[in-house]
């Protein structure tokens, strides 16, 4: 006997119809909670340069960003065991359960960070209290992203599975492009006394209602048909130990495991470089180095712009990846990464015509990531262990090598002065994504492992009409 589920084969099982009605609920569900999820993770690497620096680690000198920096970083610690926790969760009582715990729990979160005192009001506390509350973001934030991914890729029809699956990334940029636009406006509306005194907090204390609408929808939600079907199937799959889901990774999903890390890498080193080091690279390195910078407030004006561009392209390009496929999309922005990394980066040096073209270039080869990603690595894993596995490995993958970066490439141009660190990164995430595209196996169009192939009602031949145009029951 082996663990490995069986793969059924094609045209044995009759396709699972799901009303198209539900899979956009379940998409906006997702969705809608996603954007909550990650305006409140990022609003911090906004703020980061100029503002928390200086209402928190003012006490640091010139190091004040770098340690700012590490309690963005430090969220990336409690990533994995978030993952670990919430993923297991998810393969035994069900995706739409945990992801109104991370969203609840998100929202909680970032509204206490809006609530610290600054460290003028309790000295060394302050950076403290920050640095539990972003644990405690990072180990929502474990559980958060794996889950929606895995609940679109499990409602969304197998040739449209692109398409339903980058409007995820769709919410996760429009996340993170308003949680730049709150910060923008509050950096270009207050006085510098102001900002700094009280209006900081106002875009974390904004979570609360946005939590509370991802809540509600995530709560009337059902679970997905291929979690269903388990359960139907094998109930007492829901009770398998950590240790023999552990050991079906390790003995038969070894190959799909390393695969999907090396996306992961590739696509969330250029997420970061681009999301969340950029504003410091703009606002305070590039001065501190003689460079040509901006303001707080042109720099985040640059990346909404950049981000809007995203919005308009990355359905665009899932919906693309059900056509010809995951893989030439992914080795496009592996390859482009590659090409274009340094030069983007030296643009960022020359005035903000330069910056706005070179952040627009990452930004393009992230879209080439963030749109058939979602829709990849669910592929990768069969349904009783796929939302534990990817939970793990993506939060993994993100804590070391990603979430990590801006706080590594702060450092080492403090140390070294060499202003290309960023590009260097850029170019070895793109490295790293064509070796994993390269051994990764084609999924546009298929079923995903463990459940029946998944159409939508949308999808159906339009029923025959009698005489009168009365549609007729088709024969059983």
């Amino acid at each position: 006997m082996t663990d490995r589920p069986r793969r059924p084969r094609r045209g044995l099982r009759p396709p699972v119809v799901q009303e198209e009605r539900t899979v956009h609920r379940a998409v906006a569900a997702a969705s809608v909670g996603n954007v909550a999820e990650w305006y409140d993770f990022g609003i911090y690497s906004y703020l980061a340069a100029g503002v928390l620096d200086r209402v928190f680690f003012s006490d640091f000198g010139p190091w004040a960003a770098v340690y700012t920096l590490g309690a963005f970083a430090a969220a990336f610690v409690m990533r994995p065991l978030g993952g670990f926790v919430f993923g297991r969760l998810a393969d035994r009582f069900g995706r739409t359960k945990v992801l109104s715990a991370t969203v609840l729990m998100m929202a909680g979160a970032t509204v206490l960070l809006g609530l610290v005192p600054g460290s003028g009001a309790v000295g060394w506390l302050a950076p403290l209290l920050v640095l539990l509350i972003r644990m405690l973001q990072g180990f929502s934030a474990g559980g958060e992203y794996t889950g929606a991914l895995t609940l679109i890729a499990e409602y969304a029809p197998d040739r449209r599975r692109g398409f339903f699956g980058s409007w995820l990334e769709f919410s996760t940029l429009a996340g993170y492009t308003l949680g730049a636009g709150t910060c923008g406006a509050v950096i270009a509306l207050l006085p510098s006394e102001d900002l700094l005194s009280w209006g900081w907090r106002v875009p974390f204390l904004l979570a609360l209602p946005l939590g509370i609408v991802g809540l509600y929808l995530r709560i009337r939600l059902e679970d997905t048909p291929a979690f269903r079907q388990l359960m139907e199937r094998s109930p007492v799959l829901a009770t398998m130990s950590t240790r023999r889901a552990v050991q079906i990774v390790r003995r038969h999903y070894r190959t799909p495991a390393l695969v999907a890390a090396g996306v992961i890498v590739a696509w969330n080193v250029t997420n970061y470089v681009l999301t969340n080091y950029a504003p410091t690279y703009l606002t305070s390195t590039l001065p501190r180095h003689g460079g040509g910078g901006t303001s707080g407030a042109v720099t985040t004006g640059l990346l909404v712009a950049v981000m809007v561009v995203m919005l308009c392209a990355v359905v665009g390009v899932g919906r693309l990846s059900d056509r010809i496929g995951r893989k030439p999309v992914l080795m496009t922005g592996s390859v482009a990464l590659v090409l274009l990394g340094l030069p983007a980066v030296w643009l960022l040096r020359e005035g903000i015509a330069g910056q706005a073209l070179g952040l627009l270039i990452v930004g393009l080869c992230l879209v080439c990531f963030a749109a058939v990603s979602p829709s990849t690595l669910p592929a990768l894993f069969p349904t009783m262990i796929r939302c534990s596995s990817l939970a793990v490995i993506f939060n993994l993958s993100v804590s070391l090598f990603a979430g990590t970066a801006p706080t590594i490439i702060e450092a080492a141009v403090t140390a070294t002065g060499d202003l290309d660190w960023p590009g260097y990164y850029l170019v070895g995430a793109g490295v790293v994504g064509i070796v994993a595209t390269h051994f990764l196996r084609e999924h546009a169009g298929r079923p995903l492992d463990g459940a029946a192939p998944l159409t939508s009602s949308a999808e159906l031949p339009p029923p025959p009409l009698s005489e009168d145009g009365v549609p007729l029951e088709l024969p059983r």
